[in-house]
């Protein structure tokens, strides 16, 4: 493994030399399935979404730091190079987006656009708003933003709250708007409690996403969720239903289950599933193939922390009749009930390998696989 450090080079830029906290990371401790592998490809402050410009430039939004970062990888061996800041003391900008040469970044009620970005890395332009007419509340007013493929800006605003039913109807939901400047936003979905990944079928074209179930209603409940939207409209049961069938203690009197759409898949509970993205690659197994990759970020809460409550990638892949088996595909960031790190977002490379953003240990991983390692 590369080890890897920060030291400044200028305002704006900074370059990755061979020392530093990630030497100390217990990459052995994570256990992969045969024939993969997982590295260090940037150590980064607190990095959440990722998504990659022209040029191969590697953007990437923060919650805790309020930067957004640009990572190069200048001699193409698949590590980082060079890391600069883009912007800084933003509120919560986690979520990025890029389209056609342009960087969105979400800073809680602003969606920012920084044009031309790839060829001022060294001197960012001052950013456009997009939109400043979302929620200013920060509880889950981080956001993961993504263009789907007919190229519209999809914006989630979670609910300002563990568990309210709120009188303005553009929380809890998911939003979308064009990419032009003050563009009118609509609700695409609602009852959706707090969404931080997405994604659309490589074939159908269809919504996917993650939503975070509600606390305080026991460790074992209720079940975070896998949703599936395939037309707008649809409500999926906040604040009324969790995970299906569990009426909310509050909220759930007088409303049945079958008003909501049901999750397409029950995760655990609690594991906080974030930037979910679909595998449209050829490195990894054909069984990996436009499946849905989960990074479980972890309880905050939960005692205990062991059990199916996070800190992992975990897979749902659906068979020849649609049904989705969720199960484990790297593991090992809790230890002794205490998590060394918590995956927060994937992007796929082109070459087909997986980065993983965690914000907790402060670096983005690669995972790679040799068909040649993997054995009979």
């Amino acid at each position: 493994m590369k080890h890897l450090t920060l030291t400044l080079l200028t305002v704006s830029a900074l370059f990755i030399s061979a020392e530093s906290n990630a030497k100390d990371l217990p990459l052995e401790k994570l256990r992969l399935k045969p024939g993969f592998h997982i590295s260090i490809y940037a150590e980064v402050k607190n990095p959440r979404q990722m998504v990659m410009g022209d040029g191969g430039v590697l953007y990437v939004g923060t919650r805790r730091a309020g930067k957004v970062w640009a990572i190069t990888d200048e001699d193409g061996d698949y590590s980082a190079d060079k890391v600069r800041e883009i912007d800084t003391k933003l509120s919560m900008p986690s979520g990025v987006a890029y389209l056609n040469g342009d960087l969105y970044v979400a800073a809680v009620n602003r969606i920012l656009k920084y044009e031309a970005i790839g060829a001022n890395l060294d001197n960012p332009p001052d950013p456009i708003v997009m939109t400043d007419k979302l929620p200013k509340e920060t509880f889950h007013g981080w956001k993961f933003i993504r263009f789907s493929p007919d190229n519209t800006l999809y914006i989630p605003v979670g609910a300002p709250c563990n568990i309210c039913l709120q009188e303005n109807p553009v929380f809890a939901t998911i939003l979308t708007m064009a990419p032009v400047a003050h563009s009118e936003l609509k609700v695409f979905a609602s009852g959706v409690r707090n969404t931080v990944g997405f994604d659309w079928h490589p074939e159908t074209k269809e919504l996917w996403f993650t939503d975070n179930g509600r606390d305080w209603m026991g460790d074992d409940e209720p079940a975070c969720e896998l949703n599936h939207a395939p037309r707008p409209g649809m409500h999926f049961g906040f604040p009324f239903f969790h995970a299906d069938s569990i009426s909310d203690p509050k909220f759930g009197e007088g409303r049945k289950a079958s008003e909501f759409v049901r999750p397409a898949l029950k995760l655990g509970p609690h594991i906080a599933p974030l930037g979910m993205t679909f595998y449209r690659g050829t490195m990894f197994p054909e069984e990996y193939h436009h499946q849905i990759f989960i990074p479980e970020h972890g309880s905050w809460n939960r005692t205990p922390k062991a059990g199916h409550t996070g800190y992992r990638i975990t897979t749902a892949i659906s068979d020849n009749n649609g049904i989705l088996t969720y199960g484990t595909f790297i593991d090992g960031w809790l230890q002794n009930n205490r998590a060394w790190g918590r995956p927060a977002s994937l992007l796929e490379l082109s070459d087909g390998s997986l980065l993983i953003s965690d914000d907790s240990a402060d670096v983005i991983y690669r995972v790679t696989f040799s068909a040649s390692e993997a054995g009979d």
